[in-house]
């Protein structure tokens, strides 16, 4: 599968990246790693006449941490610089880790962090050949008016499937958004529209810029667990990203978000309110359980069926609150 052609520009600052969109509007698109849009362009998923190179924005890959700010990085770091950054290991290891799990080195080498929160959303019926989906009748996605997934409705329902939102959206995490009116904040919970079509509250002449997480959450335990077919490479198919702070085996907070199961990264709003207060044990982690199969609703949106997804769910929320209940020493 061959690339469309489009004019290609570099600009060297966000004023200049900026200009470009503004100038040349739907007809414009934006790549920093290119992981994620070059096999999109080459499936002839989109055809822009002029694609915006960010990868020159250097101020746009830094890593810092302040005890009073928190975590700031750049939307341009790599997934293997978070991965393998100190600051990020020893203060938020959720991330490190979630970051560390997406693709193979050699793309994650590629890939951005401001990239992965911005991945298109995924489907059987939507990242295949022109020809395939042409055969298909498309479908709501793209060129077509029917969800294969659920044929009944008019909703999209392909998947949210970055592995690091899930980490940044326990973290509490926020973005910085560059626009022609200025720089705002939003709230990570506040980016993704739950939309398999229209994802995320970006507009088109805008840029993310950074991403910020709490000095608050700096210390919490965390981890991510992921299922996929290949663990050398591919996409998540299910993921469970679970942070906490326990002080003398009691929970003081707790945050679990799931990816790949929802049109969006979701925070399973119920587990604060079943864990804070408490200590440990089996009952309290089925309660848990309960409340993420709750929460995550998986499709036949890939290979792998609902079912088994949904299992997966319950498989490694299990884990995850047994993994950092041992560690944190509660028994």
């Amino acid at each position: 599968m061959s690339m469309p052609s489009f004019a290609l520009v570099r600009p060297r600052a966000v004023d200049e990246a900026l200009e470009h969109l503004a100038r040349h509007g739907a007809e414009a698109m934006l790549v920093a790693g290119g992981t994620d849009v070059v096999p999109n362009l080459r499936a002839g998923l989109f055809s822009p006449r002029v694609v915006v190179d960010l990868k020159g924005l250097g101020d746009l890959s830094g890593i810092t941490f302040d005890r009073e700010r928190g975590l700031e990085i750049g939307a341009l770091a790599t997934l293997t610089a978070v991965a393998e950054s100190q600051l990020v290991r020893q203060h938020y290891p959720v991330l490190a880790q979630a970051a560390g799990t997406v693709a193979s080195p050699v793309l994650r080498n590629m890939g951005t962090l401001g990239g992965n929160l911005c991945l298109e959303t995924r489907c059987r019926w939507y990242n295949q050949s022109y020809f395939w989906r042409q055969s298909c009748g498309f479908c709501l996605k793209k060129d077509g008016t029917v969800c294969h997934v659920a044929p009944g409705g008019k909703r999209c329902w392909a998947v949210w499937s970055g592995d690091t939102a899930g980490a940044l959206l326990a973290l509490d995490a926020e973005i910085e958004i560059a626009g022609p009116a200025g720089r705002r904040r939003l709230s990570l919970t506040d980016f993704y529209k739950n939309d398999g079509v229209d994802r995320i509250h970006l507009g088109r002449g805008e840029i993310l810029t950074r991403i910020l997480v709490p000095a608050t959450m700096a210390g919490y335990r965390g981890t991510y667990h992921k299922l996929r077919i290949r663990n050398s490479i591919d996409y998540p198919l299910a993921g469970v990203a679970l942070v906490v702070k326990v002080e003398d085996g009691v929970c003081r907070d707790a945050r679990l978000g799931l990816v790949a199961v929802n049109p969006a990264p979701v925070l399973v709003r119920e587990v604060e309110s079943l864990l804070v207060g408490q200590r440990f044990t089996p009952e309290l982690t089925e309660a848990v359980v309960q409340a993420v199969v709750r929460t995550g609703k998986p499709l036949t949106t890939s290979m792998s069926t609902p079912e088994y997804r949904r299992e997966m769910l319950r498989v490694f929320s299990r884990r995850a609150l047994r993994e950092l209940w041992r560690e944190n020493g509660s028994h």
